[in-house]
């Protein structure tokens, strides 16, 4: 190890590195994270290719894009690694790695998770040095730390990249926002009246939603202070975003599969404000620079929320029994405490966030 670095010690680069390549193909939130360990490998390497494993989104997001990333090769499917996307005809696992072997790369870090499936996948590209987290049933990397689940997850691939000499650059995901971006959020949309405002009530983990009727309420407050509210979700978020839209009783403009992932980052760019669930779109907004108003379980709020405050407003539940069966759902990753562990429902965690406490929030950054 040579002399600490802003995060602690970093070892010694490796040399002759010409081609990395970086497993993260998991969902937008997840890639987000990763932002700041591939600035500090872009900045270590700055001469390298840097190659992200990902998934076919990923290769729609990169494309012509300035950034860390130079190209992705897309992962197959497969447990612990990825799902498949709706009509995709992906590569076998075979012919993957006998691309991926192909590239003969330098350096293979495992930025994804524990390593009880990605682990094997990382040794097999035949890259010269390994590196990336462990639990302790994963096969270990040549270089490795453990996988602590309470850890911010920037910060945790952050230490990955110091083990192969890529001190930190930044703590802060931030992702370049094109001439195409806005262009599309611009036909989309349309011209801005009033100051733009989003609302994003959808996330995939429905312990994470707070109740679409409270974002209605926070729409309806906004549009009567002169904003205009647009309410973003995906296609398979439609009927929550339908129900904020009649809930509100007010003009808002939703926004379901209007625009591309490029797109909606050019919407996010141009709102005074995003307020939204944990989750993707949460974190996109504030990559690309955008105020945001986030609503935090608090055990997700140790691994994803911005450490920030000048711009953005971490709001906290303090819930920590399934609201269901009482079970207390904190346990089950601590075997040495006596609780319950697998609670199977999926109802809100978060309702005891009030409308006041967003709302407060959200005016003290619009009228920052």
């Amino acid at each position: 190890m040579v002399a600490p670095s802003l995060l602690g010690p970093v070892a010694e680069r490796v040399p002759e590195v010409e081609r990395i390549a970086v497993l993260r193909a998991n969902a937008l939130g997840d890639f987000i994270f990763v932002l700041p360990a591939l600035d500090a490998l872009r900045a270590a390497y700055p001469e390298a290719e840097i190659v992200l494993l990902g998934a076919p989104w990923h290769v729609k997001l990169w494309r012509d894009r300035p950034g860390p990333v130079d190209r992705v090769l897309v992962v197959p499917p497969a447990d612990g690694i990825r799902r498949p996307e709706p009509d995709e005809e992906p590569a076998t696992t075979d012919e993957f790695l006998a691309a991926a072997r192909a590239e003969r790369f330098d350096l293979a870090l495992q930025l994804h998770g524990g390593g009880a499936n990605s682990n094997p996948l990382i040794s097999a590209l035949g890259a010269r040095v390994t590196a990336g987290l462990r639990t302790e049933t994963a096969p270990p990397l040549d270089r490795w730390i453990r996988y602590v689940y309470y850890q911010h997850e920037v910060i945790r691939y952050l230490e990955v990249a110091a083990l192969v000499g890529a001190p930190a650059t930044t703590i802060v995901p931030t992702l370049a926002v094109t001439e195409a971006d806005r262009d599309e959020a611009a036909a989309v949309l349309g011209p801005a009246g009033q100051p733009r405002v989003a609302l994003h009530p959808g996330a995939t983990d429905t312990r994470r939603r707070w109740p679409a009727e409270r974002f209605a309420e926070v729409a309806r407050d906004l549009v009567g202070a002169g904003y205009e509210v647009l309410v973003t979700g995906t296609p398979a978020e439609r009927e929550v975003v339908d129900r904020v839209v009649t809930a509100a009783g007010a003009p808002v403009r939703p926004q379901v599969g209007t625009l591309s992932l490029g797109g909606l980052a050019g919407c996010y760019a141009e709102c005074a404000l995003v307020v939204s669930n944990d989750t993707g779109p949460l974190h996109l907004a504030a990559a690309v620079g955008t105020p945001t108003v986030g609503i935090f379980w608090v055990g997700n709020l140790i691994n994803t929320a911005t450490p920030l405050r000048g711009r953005h407003r971490p709001i906290i539940s303090w819930t920590v029994r399934c609201p269901v069966c009482g079970m207390d759902c904190t346990t089950d990753i601590y075997p040495h405490r006596p609780g319950d562990d697998g609670c199977p429902h999926r109802d809100s965690f978060v309702t005891d966030v009030p409308v006041a406490e967003v709302l407060e929030a959200a005016h003290e950054l619009l009228d920052h």
